[in-house]
């Protein structure tokens, strides 16, 4: 036997050996493969069944729908399809500041036990049901900006969003904004704490050792860090303004206009809330449009999604991490 087949191998030998893969990788590997498709299998049954039920709508001439008493496809939409936008804008712009104060509180100011109470209070408020938002909404927040509406009407009706007559029950674009917000906040804040709470601390450090105050420090090294994630908070929650319905139907005084005052009699309403409202007595070609607008409002949140996605993957390069 000579001495070289008696010599130990090396570890460059022994790296060149395949690694006998584990039965618990292959399973977890099969298991999140499995997870992949099905999400995008869902998606895909959810799209076909739309466009297989909203077909007949859609194929149908404008003159077969007004002979049933239902207006043109694309009349009737519009209005819905801008009122679900409009009222997910006004939600975010009252949402966004406040969600990222409160995250930025909670993270970075506010004394370790008060940041945790606040945090599972944030939590807890995500957790309520949207038709408690809307009881509330519609029974004790819509009166009590009453007033406010009046008032905005009297001083600034020469404002185009603030044109008189205003609401009288206080159910309109701003209340409905109001309480979309109130129901998106949790969502935002939670997100933008994490991604807060991720930024290096030595990102941190040089900046306060550097001469920084506790403000400047935060602009100069948390919202560079976090800007991604604060982008995808905001979509997530833009997301769910724009497909929730039962507080848009409870709270919202909506009709089919299309209208930029967000505190007049006559509000637009949102393609959720008029399916929600109008299905239950629905037959014939009127269930296939009701269809057609799940439909608009699908392809509304898959565009919001890709953009954010897009946005996300722009803006990942420039993060403070790198």
């Amino acid at each position: 036997m000579s001495t070289a087949s008696l010599t130990r191998p090396t570890d460059e030998d022994l790296s060149l050996v395949p690694a006998k893969p584990r039965i618990g990788d292959k399973v977890f590997s099969g298991l999140s493969t499995g997870a992949g498709i099905l999400i995008f299998v869902i998606l895909a049954a959810v799209a076909m069944f739309l466009i297989a039920q909203a077909f007949p709508a859609l194929v149908s001439s404008p003159e077969t729908l007004q002979s049933q008493g239902y207006g043109p496809f694309l009349s009737w939409v519009a209005p819905f399809a801008f009122g679900t936008v409009y009222s997910a804008f006004w939600a975010l712009v009252f949402a966004v500041p406040v969600s990222i104060g409160i995250a930025l509180f909670i993270s970075h100011y506010a004394p370790r036990r008060l940041a945790a109470t606040l945090g599972y209070v944030i939590d807890l408020l995500a957790a309520v049901p949207s038709v408690v938002f809307g009881l509330w909404g519609a029974n004790v927040f819509a009166p009590a900006l009453q007033p406010l509406h009046q008032w905005l009407a009297t001083y600034l009706g020469w404002f185009p969003l603030f044109t008189p007559p205003a609401s009288g029950t206080g159910r309109s674009m701003l209340t409905t904004s109001l309480v979309l917000a109130v129901m998106i906040l949790p969502i935002i804040t939670s997100l933008c704490r994490e991604v807060f709470l991720q930024t290096p601390k030595l990102h941190e450090e040089a900046a306060l050792a550097l001469g920084a105050t506790r403000w400047e420090m935060v602009k100069m090294a948390v919202f560079p860090f976090a800007r991604a994630g604060i982008v995808s908070a905001v979509m997530l929650g833009l997301g769910r303004a724009l497909g929730e319905t039962m507080a848009v139907a409870m709270v919202l005084s909506g009709a089919g206009v299309i209208k930029f005052d967000i505190i007049g009699q006559q509000n637009p309403n949102t393609i959720a809330a008029t399916i929600a409202l109008n299905f239950p007595e629905a037959s014939g070609l009127r269930i296939n449009q009701l269809i057609a607008g799940g439909l608009i409002l699908f392809v509304i949140t898959l565009a919001v999604n890709m953009l954010a996605r897009w946005i996300v993957r722009r803006r990942a390069a420039f993060s403070g991490a790198n």
